[in-house]
């Protein structure tokens, strides 16, 4: 596995954390949970199965859990312990919390030189809004993310996914990724930030670019596309066809398959600009020429043409697909005690060293014991560190 052998304090709870460290349990990492004493919350969210959260299950494969209440000193001497065998940790705290724990970075590379630690936060641990709590939701808006997305008529509209939590999580996987190179490579550790709010900010790609140079805010679009023309979702004779022409050359391959090819060379539509400034007549023509078949009839026959199209499915659609199932993105997993769990699959493909699921996501406290015991704990130390209620 890529990254056989890198152990992950992992101290982070809910999604953004906990979706970048199941990354770096599903690439191989040994990834280890520090759960308070009351657990991560996620584990009593979402749907509940044969006693198991589908939520945490999903986020929280490939690793091992530890029950250990940081609020004491017996607690934070346990983490100390585990800072010196780990290569990197991971937290979602806000900015300042770990450091008034006793852990500020000085003192994580006292105990470990080489460590890379990634905090993961919701505006970066500068800035005026540094303390503020942050949510997604939150991100989305702030960001300007949320701005972009709806009609033109109606109100910014939210991802309906935690898509800041998800972009967060990403990002903080790449930067451990980079840091635990150069620390193999120097033997020096790294803190990396990465925050809800800034990767929001980076999704805005060419809506930004378009303005840095334009200076002109851009309209919400709906389902279409600001620069091009059309793109986007058309009625068929049954339901609705995603369509994506990007340039000219797309825009002339679908006007030969609805069988109008002199819209290629009409000047209202044998442009992209011109077509964007004509988008509601273009629209239509295509509208009107899509809505004379059916929806599996025109995906695979502008596919076929080479223009892009696809069926708008829903969630339910999309675990039946033929594409999503041989992809292997939908998998059933194995949770002892609670049944078998349908999660999502890896996104990542290898050809020599594919992801798996070593580990199905732990119980609260599963490992503690395990974990205590490699650190020299014997079974009288663990008893009075759980009669304490330290563990």
């Amino acid at each position: 596995m890529q990254l056989s052998g890198v152990r992950v304090l992992d101290l982070t709870r809910v999604l953004s954390g906990p979706f970048c460290t199941m990354l770096l349990g599903d690439l191989g990492a040994d990834v280890l949970k520090i759960e308070e004493p009351a657990g991560d919350s996620v584990r009593r969210q979402g749907a509940i199965k044969d006693g198991l959260s589908g939520y945490f299950a999903q986020f929280n494969r490939n690793k091992r859990s530890m029950r250990l209440d940081l609020r004491k000193p017996e607690g934070k001497e346990i983490l100390a312990r585990l800072i010196r065998e780990s290569d990197v940790m991971v937290e979602n705290f806000r900015p300042g919390v770990l450091a008034r724990m006793g852990f500020p970075p000085e003192r994580l590379h006292e105990l470990r030189p080489s460590l890379v630690v990634c905090a993961i936060n919701g505006f970066g641990s500068e800035g005026p809004y540094k303390d503020r709590p942050a949510f997604d939701f939150i991100a989305q808006a702030l960001s300007g993310f949320m701005s972009v997305n709806g009609t033109e008529e109606g109100e910014p509209l939210r991802s309906g996914l935690p898509i800041s939590d998800l972009v967060a999580g990403l990002y903080a996987a790449l930067a451990i990724t980079a840091s635990v190179l150069r620390a193999r490579e120097t033997g020096k550790g790294e803190i990396a930030e990465v925050s809800l709010t800034n990767g929001m900010v980076s999704m805005l790609a060419y809506i930004a670019t378009n303005y840095f140079a334009s200076g002109v805010v851009p309209p919400r679009s709906g389902n279409d596309h600001p620069i091009a023309a059309p793109y986007g979702l058309f009625p068929t004779r049954d339901g609705r066809i995603a369509l994506a022409p990007p340039d000219d050359v797309f825009f002339g391959r679908l006007a030969d398959v609805l069988g109008c090819p002199e819209l290629k060379d009409d000047p209202l539509y044998g442009t992209q600009s011109a077509r964007v400034a004509n988008r509601e007549r273009i629209n239509a023509i295509v509208g009107g020429k899509l809505a004379a078949h059916t929806t599996d009839y025109w995906v695979k026959t502008l596919n076929d043409a080479g223009v892009p199209s696809g069926p708008v499915h829903g969630v339910a659609d999309v675990f039946e697909d033929p594409q999503i199932l041989a992809q292997k993105m939908v998998m059933d997993v194995e949770h002892p005690g609670h049944g078998t769990v349908r999660m999502l699959g890896f996104p990542m493909k290898f050809r020599d060293s594919a992801c798996s699921v070593r580990l199905p996501a732990p119980d609260l406290g599963q490992h503690s014991d395990e974990v205590l015991a490699g650190l020299g704990f014997d079974d009288a130390a663990r008893a009075r560190l759980r009669e304490a209620g330290v563990i």
